[in-house]
C-alpha cells in the first residue's frame, strides 16, 4: 500500500510542477507581502521581522492548504480518471493519501520564498532550531484549513471551489492578524480575532518565533475548528462516495 501512496504522490507532484501557477501563488504572494508591508516598517527590528516572517509563512501554508487542496480535490472529482481509480482493488485511500502528502509538500515549499526575503532584507532571527519550530507551527496551524479545503473540494465543482476558497481565505487572513498586527485592528475585529482558526495558528507561530505565551482562547478555538472541519470533511466524503459510487 505504501508504494501505491508514493506512486500517487509522485504523480500529483509532477502534475503540480507541470502547471505551477498554484505553487507560485501560494509561495510568492506571502513573500511579496513580506517585502512590501513588513520589511519597510520592521525590517530593522529582529523581533518584529521574525514575527512578520512567521505570519507570512502561515499565510503561505494556509493558501496551499485551503485554496490549493480545495481546487485540486474538486478538479479530481471532475476527471474521468477518478471513477476509474475507484474501480481498482486498492480503493480511494492511496490517491487521497497522495493528495494530502502533496499538499503538505506544497505547504513546506510555500514557506521558502518568505524565509529568503526575511534573510535578505530583514533582521529576522533565522537560527535553525527557531526556524524549524516556526515551520512546524505553520504546518500545524494550517491543519484546519486543509480540512476546510477538503470540505469545499468535495462539495463543489472546481469553479465554485476557486471562488469559495478565495472568499474564505482573505477574511481568515485579515481577522486572524496575519496581514495586520492584532493590536492595530479595529476594535470589533480584535474581539472576533481569537475565535477564528487563523489566529490560533498565528499564536502557535508567534510562540515558536519569540516564546510569547499563546492565548488560551485562540488555541481552544483552533482545536474546535479542527474537530468541526474534520467532521464536516468526513461527512462530505461519505456524501460524495454515496452519490457517485452507489
Amino acid at each position: 500500500m505504501s508504494s501505491l501512496v508514493l506512486a500517487h504522490t509522485r504523480y500529483q507532484v509532477i502534475e503540480q510542477i507541470r502547471v505551477p501557477i498554484g505553487l507560485l501563488a501560494s509561495g510568492l504572494f506571502p513573500a511579496i507581502a513580506m517585502l512590501a508591508f513588513a520589511v519597510p516598517f520592521v525590517g530593522d527590528d529582529p523581533v518584529g521581522s521574525t514575527l512578520s516572517m512567521g505570519s507570512m509563512m502561515l499565510l503561505g501554508a494556509m493558501s496551499a492548504a485551503l485554496m490549493g487542496l480545495s481546487i485540486s480535490v474538486a478538479m479530481d472529482r471532475e476527471q474521468p480518471f477518478n471513477p476509474y481509480l475507484r474501480t481498482l482493488p486498492a480503493g480511494p485511500f492511496p490517491h487521497f493519501a497522495g493528495r494530502i502528502l502533496t499538499t503538505t509538500a506544497l505547504m513546506l515549499v510555500s514557506t521558502v520564498p518568505v524565509i529568503l526575503v526575511a534573510a535578505l532584507f530583514s533582521e529576522a532571527d533565522l537560527a535553525p532550531a527557531r526556524l524549524a519550530g516556526m515551520v512546524g507551527a505553520a504546518l500545524a496551524g494550517a491543519v484546519p484549513f486543509m480540512l476546510i479545503g477538503l470540505f469545499v473540494g468535495l462539495m463543489m465543482p472546481s469553479k465554485g471551489a476557486i471562488a469559495v476558497s478565495q472568499i474564505l481565505f482573505f477574511p481568515f487572513a485579515i481577522v486572524g492578524g496575519l496581514m495586520l498586527p492584532p493590536q492595530i485592528m479595529p476594535e470589533f475585529l480584535q474581539v472576533i480575532s481569537p475565535y477564528v482558526p487563523s489566529r490560533g495558528g498565528a499564536e502557535l507561530v508567534w510562540w515558536a518565533a519569540t516564546g510569547a505565551t499563546p492565548g488560551t482562547a485562540a488555541l481552544v478555538a483552533l482545536v474546535v475548528w479542527t474537530v468541526a472541519a474534520g467532521a464536516a470533511a468526513a461527512w462530505a466524503f461519505r456524501r460524495d462516495e454515496g452519490r457517485r459510487f452507489t
